[in-house]
């Protein structure tokens, strides 16, 4: 648990993959236009283990497929309570930048586009989330990322402490 990133090993997971982007890309070279694709995808087990990844190739599929793979090497465990997040959380990627707050059971997940993929890839159930800035999905993933991996529970906060789980509410 170095740098406060927890990774995790990908045997005996059940993960889902969802594509959140993908952009033609153009290299210009002397003989004319060279087309390719570039793919952001999000995997997860929808019970608090996810990760992105980037994939580039000539195709789709094969730019999706390079995708997953680099997620799965990415994989990160994210604190999930009763459905949704700990606390409220910002973070800024880029020109991207992210604000989660939990959300009361029946809520759901109130996020656009790449935000949505990611929360719904993590297993969160009711959250309110706002995008402000840049909407690059690139950086959007990147922010929504880094906010859920400042998230810390009341377990990592005792731990951290070095303190029993009782202290941390009893002062």
């Amino acid at each position: 648990m170095s740098n406060g990133i927890r990774r995790v090993k990908t045997s005996d997971l059940e993960l889902k993959d969802r594509l959140v982007s993908i952009q033609r890309v153009t290299k210009v070279t002397k003989g004319g236009r060279t087309f390719s694709f570039s793919a952001i995808v999000v995997v997860g087990d929808e019970n608090g283990i996810a990760g992105y990844g980037l994939g580039k190739a000539n195709e789709v599929t094969t730019a999706i497929a390079k995708g997953v793979e680099d997620a799965k090497k990415n994989l990160v465990k994210v604190p999930i309570l009763k459905g949704t997040i700990p606390h409220e959380q910002s973070a800024k990627y880029g020109g991207a930048k992210v604000f989660l707050k939990p959300a009361s059971e029946g809520t759901g997940v109130k996020a656009g586009g790449a935000m949505r993929a990611v929360l719904e890839s993590v297993g969160v159930k009711n959250v309110l989330a706002k995008s402000k800035g840049s909407s690059n999905p690139h950086n959007l993933v990147k922010a929504t990322f880094k906010a859920l991996l400042e998230l810390r529970d009341a377990y990592m906060v005792a731990e951290q402490r070095g303190i029993d789980l009782d202290k941390v509410f009893n002062g």
